[in-house]
């Protein structure tokens, strides 16, 4: 056993089943996946430890824990439309749950491919998801992502409907913010 596989194992067990990823899908394909492969040959040694590491400026991967949860809360079915936002890993892990992934990591991430999508998923941080980005789903289709306005984060997901946009929240976490998807400071009376 070569040492790369027996840190992804260690990291579904340390990190991703004790979190409450119980989707068998994800767990097996994180133990398949070398996530070195979507890092820098210098932050290879970050790819299974607790850490954001970076994969191009201003672009970091989720922790283990966070993108096996933001997965999960796609609850993602062999056959659908995804579309992967700043998430390579993620788009990864969908693609062995049999969605088909469209990967988009450009400059303007606000604006997205046109869809429509019935996943979509974002490996970092923004203020508040974009109009665009819930404009680019199909009706039944989900957005995951964190949105942050201070220190902490929360995983949110949005479904859109044939009336609107439901919302509902997840799991704590506190990615690093994508440039460009700050929050907007304001002043309010």
């Amino acid at each position: 056993m070569d040492d790369t596989f027996a840190a992804r194992l260690n990291m579904v067990e340390s990190q991703v089943r004790t979190a409450d990823v119980t989707d068998l899908r994800i767990q097996d394909a994180m133990r398949r996946i070398p996530r070195e492969a979507f890092l820098p040959a210098t932050r290879a040694y970050q790819a299974y430890a607790d850490v954001e590491p970076e994969y191009a400026p201003g672009r970091r991967l989720l922790r283990p824990r966070d993108v096996a949860k933001l997965v999960q809360l796609a609850a993602p079915v062999a056959g659908e439309q995804g579309l992967a936002i700043a998430a390579p890993y993620a788009a990864s892990l969908l693609e062995a749950c049999g969605v088909a992934v469209t990967r988009f990591d450009d400059e303007a991430l606000a604006r997205p491919p046109a869809g429509p999508f019935d996943i979509l998923v974002c490996e970092g941080a923004m203020g508040q998801i974009p109009a665009e980005w819930l404009e680019a789903l199909s009706v039944g289709g989900r957005a995951v992502v964190i949105e942050r306005q201070g220190p902490a984060g929360r995983a949110v997901v949005y479904l859109r409907t044939s009336e609107g946009f439901g919302r509902r929240t997840g799991f704590d976490a506190t990615p690093a913010f994508l440039p460009g998807l700050e929050p907007q400071i304001g002043f309010a009376f």
